[in-house]
């Protein structure tokens, strides 16, 4: 039994509906990959713009931070000497202090003192130098005297006799409360501590190979 003409008709009519279904999915299809793609490049091209504004804000800020970092101030020990040591007797001292910064000043607070001998106090004073203002790269004198403790402890007899044999080893120490200052703006308040080691001759006055010497200097 022949097919009818209007059967003939209907399947190629529906042979072209299929094929051009499959083509225009097939074009969705295509179209929605390059849009995808598209998508993805313009995401990754932003990207890399912030990451790379991210470094390059990052390297500033690092050099800004290195620039204006305070600096702790260096503190060298000049001289020191004592004619005697009595209890009635004075040490005298003089310390230099510098101001590392390039921008940055400092403000010290007063100075108390403290000379030690084999970690044992042998003077003291809560007031030895008066509060001042340092500006960047500036480096202030710190001259201070000491009346010598009356302790047993210490054995101020003992120490004479290894002045007089030509050396003995001291300590002195510094504090004070520091500040640092940019232009307007200051940190917080810091406990500055500094600790000179030393040795002094048969006349009471430092050796010479201690003039000049870098002190220690923390902050507690």
């Amino acid at each position: 039994m022949s097919s009818s003409p209007t059967t003939g008709v209907l399947q190629t009519h529906n042979t072209y509906q299929l094929r051009q279904s499959r083509t225009v999915a097939r074009t969705r299809f295509y179209v929605h990959r390059v849009r995808e793609s598209l998508l993805s490049r313009v995401a990754m091209f932003f990207c890399s713009i912030l990451l790379t504004l991210l470094l390059i804000v990052g390297i500033v800020l690092f050099v800004v931070w290195l620039s204006l970092r305070p600096h702790r101030p260096r503190i060298y020990l000049s001289s020191f000497s004592f004619p005697s040591i009595t209890p009635s007797s004075t040490i005298s001292f003089n310390v230099t202090a510098r101001n590392p910064n390039a921008k940055i000043a400092i403000s010290y607070g007063d100075f108390s003192a403290a000379v030690f001998y084999s970690d044992r106090l042998l003077a003291s004073s809560a007031a030895v130098f008066s509060a001042f203002y340092q500006p960047p790269k500036n480096t202030t004198d710190i001259l201070g005297q000491i009346g010598i403790a009356d302790r047993q402890d210490v054995g101020v007899a003992g120490i004479s006799g290894y002045v007089t044999a030509g050396r003995v080893e001291l300590r002195l120490e510094l504090n004070s409360m520091i500040r640092f200052r940019l232009s307007t703006w200051d940190t917080h308040q810091h406990r500055l501590h500094v600790s000179c080691e030393m040795a002094v001759g048969p006349e009471g006055n430092l050796l010479p190979e201690f003039q000049g010497k870098r002190c220690s200097v923390y902050f507690g």
